[in-house]
């Protein structure tokens, strides 16, 4: 207990030691001593220690030799912390005032991940998304073939994959609340626009599905030609996936379309 005790107590005198050093540091008008201090802290991770050190430097190192390295500090140390809001600040604005330093090609790759961890999941507002594939997109053309390209096309890869999941997920809400007309008319535009869509499946054969139950829903008379359009829509369909895991379920609706078309055929003959 004892030497529990006394453990405890000197760890807490130690502590407090180097809080104090971490603040007269911080008063210290030694401004080489702070910014050597500022990359030390850096090197062993403490950020949170660097941070702000770094930051109170910025107007005395201002226009100096070593004002890149100070900014690119910066901006790295708020990186490592996390506030990539402010980080991605930090790194735009050392590309505009330093676009020759050795550090500016990883500062604005770096400002892209920034912008990366900072969109939003599919369900959200994708605009951030937006921003971010036009950045990446951007960087790629200035620095093709780099360090950071394989990267890039794996961002671009989620976030593209994250406007397909909007658009489809967005298109398939008609469907959801049962207005199948609505819900036909939006997933086929979903495809319109982006006819590579990652959903594709999955929009053809809600496609199919919509205009199904827009038929069974449909008042007797009207039933034969919206039928017809599930027919068209299932070759459509088959014709493109015909291994897909809904064949099963698209076959059902053909076998129900053809029902209806052919006794309606058969009593108008």
């Amino acid at each position: 207990m004892k030497r529990t005790l006394f453990i405890f107590l000197l760890l807490a005198v130690l502590g407090t030691s180097c809080v104090n050093q971490f603040e007269a540091l911080m008063r210290s008008t030694d401004y080489q001593l702070k910014f050597r201090k500022a990359i030390e802290y850096f090197e062993a991770k403490r950020y949170a220690r660097a941070q702000p050190l770094l930051e109170q430097l910025q107007m005395v190192y201002r226009g100096t030799v070593q004002d890149d390295t100070l900014q690119y500090y910066l901006g790295l140390s708020n990186y490592h912390l996390n506030d990539y809001v402010t980080a991605e600040d930090n790194f735009r604005q050392f590309v505009e005032i330093f676009p020759r330093s050795p550090f500016t090609k990883s500062a604005r790759f770096l400002r892209l991940d920034c912008l990366y961890q900072s969109t939003y999941r599919y369900a959200l507002d994708q605009q951030p998304s937006h921003i971010t594939i036009a950045a990446i997109e951007e960087f790629l053309y200035d620095y093709p073939g780099s360090e950071y390209t394989t990267t890039c096309h794996n961002m671009l890869d989620d976030l593209y994959l994250r406007l397909d999941r909007k658009a489809f997920e967005s298109a398939k809400l008609y469907y959801t609340i049962e207005d199948y007309k609505a819900a036909s008319h939006a997933l086929k535009e979903t495809l319109k626009e982006n006819p590579e869509n990652h959903y594709r499946e999955e929009i053809m054969y809600y496609i199919v599905a919509a205009h199904y139950q827009y038929a069974v829903h449909s008042v007797p008379e009207s039933q034969r030609e919206r039928f017809l359009n599930v027919i068209d829509e299932y070759y459509n369909f088959v014709s493109e996936f015909p291994d897909s895991k809904y064949t099963k379920e698209v076959g059902t609706m053909f076998k129900k379309a053809q029902q209806v078309t052919t006794k309606k055929n058969n009593t108008e003959e």
